[in-house]
């Protein structure tokens, strides 16, 4: 799904003064997830019991102007420990939105941790191409710039923590 003619994918990132392998327990749980994204990824409920690896995952609402199909869900595709996390997703209209989001990690400097964060769309319809040029997408960047800046805090002095997602009620 790389290249996807029209929609750009984006990359936002941050140096956290952590080891990669206590940034990388943290990210690798999908629950921690909405500690750090709670600004705009919100109703956080996890897919199965256990929130960690391979298949864990999550729906959620994103929380951004003048959207009518708020729900989406990413699941785990691919976790390679302690490097990379693919998860792949769907959202809008009928979840006919497919995602890719990707967080890879680095070692830096002094023991430090360079995060990356790529995401990716493919829209399906001409209505919903429209919407990520009209400002859904630079929108959609801005956030997840926030995000990773909340990552850094919660990680390295405890701030900013959100509420931790759960397993829904049945």
């Amino acid at each position: 799904m790389h290249n996807i003619p029209g929609v750009e994918p984006f990359t936002v990132s941050t140096t956290i003064a952590k080891p990669r392998d206590e940034v990388w327990d943290y990210l690798a749980d999908i629950a921690n997830h909405a500690e750090f994204s709670d600004h705009y990824l919100v109703d956080w409920h996890l897919t199965r019991v256990d929130p960690r690896g391979l298949g864990a995952g999550a729906r959620f609402r994103v929380k951004a102007p003048m959207n009518r199909f708020a729900w989406a869900d990413v699941t785990f595709a691919d976790v390679q420990p302690p490097f990379r996390i693919v998860e792949h997703g769907r959202g809008g209209k009928y979840n006919r939105i497919r995602m890719v989001g990707t967080y890879t990690l680095s070692p830096g400097p002094g023991g430090t941790t360079r995060v990356q964060y790529t995401f990716e769309t493919e829209p399906s319809q001409l209505s919903d191409k429209l919407m990520e040029t009209l400002g859904g997408r630079s929108w959609t960047r801005r956030k997840a710039a926030r995000a990773m800046r909340r990552l850094r805090s919660i990680l390295e002095e405890g701030r900013e923590r959100g509420t931790r997602a759960s397993v829904a009620a049945i």
